[in-house]
């Protein structure tokens, strides 16, 4: 009944949805990454990312306009991973933070000593666990253009990855996936390329893949949808597995 409730209700949230379908087309224009959906998925995309702005709140930093191209932009390609699931997967949290530029997150780290240190490095994007999501609007913009880099996807991986606790590369698996496998894929592929950067061997994934397990799989989503052949030709196996895991075949 709940399911059923649900439903009928973010209906009545796209059917009365202000957002014109000349803006929706503009910003779809605008992404080279839906090139690939067909009419039908373009639709079920726009549904769902229609259901986002409505759930979710857009907040600019630093005096940044949240314009509509800007709220759409990132919408179509946060929900495009979801595309097959369900707007359920962002749940528990709900705010989005643009900047104009680069940012310093306002946090410290403690190190093994128990000694605190203010985090300086500019950064373009993060994920908070139940919290918000921070993007750099000048990356955003980079992004969707099939050259392999996608902040708002690779930010978004991220949220997909805690659902099930701090991001480890493992998000939860759907009950027709086999853990083992899946760690087994994953575990192969990052050792390789973790030796590949080590000996400075040319690869053609961004080396910050090489981080952790977490930042591997999120540099690897951003892969999937982007450069699904390059991928697809490095680690055939993580491939598979990220195709099982969001439901859609990016080939």
């Amino acid at each position: 009944m709940f399911n059923w409730a649900r439903k009928l209700w973010n209906k009545r949230i796209i059917a009365r949805s202000q957002i014109t379908q000349k803006q929706w087309d503009h910003a779809i224009g605008q992404l080279e990454l839906l090139n690939r959906l067909s009419s039908e998925e373009k639709s079920a995309l726009q549904d769902l990312a229609t259901l986002f702005v409505y759930k979710k709140t857009f907040v600019g930093a630093h005096g940044l306009k949240v314009t509509k191209n800007i709220l759409l932009t990132i919408a179509l390609q946060a929900c495009l991973p979801i595309l097959k699931l369900d707007i359920q997967w962002y749940k528990n949290w709900i705010t989005i933070v643009i900047y104009p530029d680069a940012f310093t997150p306002k946090e410290t780290l403690v190190d093994e000593n128990g000694i605190v240190h203010p985090v300086r490095d500019a950064m373009i994007g993060q994920a908070w666990l139940h919290g918000p999501v921070l993007l750099s609007w000048p990356d955003v913009k980079k992004s969707g253009q099939l050259d392999g880099y996608n902040l708002v996807l690779h930010e978004f991986a991220h949220k997909l990855d805690m659902l099930n606790g701090a991001a480890n590369g493992m998000p939860p698996l759907h009950k027709n996936m086999d853990r083992a496998k899946w760690t087994q894929s994953f575990s192969d592929a990052y050792n390789d390329f973790r030796h590949k950067v080590t000996n400075n061997s040319a690869t053609e994934i961004d080396v910050y893949a090489a981080t952790d397990p977490a930042e591997f799989f999120a540099v690897l989503s951003e892969l999937y949808f982007e450069d699904a052949k390059n991928l697809n030709k490095l680690y055939p196996q993580v491939y598979e597995q990220m195709q099982l895991f969001y439901r859609q075949k990016t080939l």
